[in-house]
């Protein structure tokens, strides 16, 4: 049977739980087993671009460590995909590629809610490397704390607030921009009348996909 592994680059097993919940949709008898890592000696969230680094060897070595047919590293910033890749002949996925791929499979142009201003420039570093930063119509940040993000109604208006926001300037599907973010989706998308992609789910739907196809 195969094996994808999630793995959260940030030491928050909250976090983690709120990305195994997401995922569990992906879960079928016959299908991939899915799990999911928290990086202990990871950051507790990645904020900033010295989080972004703290984050990847941690990454790179449960991946050097473990066996799997597909790897996911689950933090919307995609910290050290290029550097994950290189230690493993098995494909690795980063949670906001995939989630924008899938925003532009269903819509010309998107939105993304960060967690904070700093997320933007890492968010639009992988857009340009995608080709895609043209298609983005606008990303609003929180800039709150992942604590808050996680907890079941703190942040809820503000991220509605800021879907409304990123609709308003012409997009056509959200992206939520962090991980803690996963509970807020259906709430989300029904207040503001688009679709809005989460990006572990994104990239579960895709890492299951490549499961099925890989002989």
């Amino acid at each position: 049977m195969a094996r994808i592994l999630v793995i959260n680059p940030n030491c928050s097993e909250a976090c983690s739980a709120g990305i195994d919940t997401a995922i569990a949709p992906f879960r079928f008898p016959g299908g991939p087993v899915l799990e999911v890592a928290t990086m202990r000696d990871g950051p507790p969230a990645v904020y900033s671009w010295r989080d972004w680094h703290a984050a990847v060897e941690p990454v790179c070595r449960t991946i050097e460590r473990e066996t799997a047919d597909v790897f996911i590293v689950a933090c919307a910033s995609d910290p050290g995909i290029e550097a994950a890749r290189a230690s493993t002949k098995s494909p690795v996925l980063g949670v906001f590629r995939s989630a924008v791929a899938a925003a532009v499979a269903r819509a010309e142009r998107f939105g993304v809610i960060a967690i904070v201003d700093a997320s933007k420039g890492r968010h639009r570093a992988a857009l340009r490397a995608m080709g895609l930063e043209s298609r983005l119509a606008a990303e609003i940040a929180l800039n709150v704390s992942m604590d808050t993000l996680l907890d079941p109604a703190a942040a809820r208006a503000r991220l509605i607030a800021a879907g409304h926001a990123a609709v308003e300037a012409g997009a056509e599907t959200v992206i939520l921009g962090c991980t803690g973010m996963a509970h807020h989706r259906p709430a989300v998308e029904q207040a503001i009348g688009v679709p809005v992609i989460e990006p572990c789910q994104a990239a579960a739907a895709l890492a299951v996909g490549m499961c099925a196809i890989t002989p």
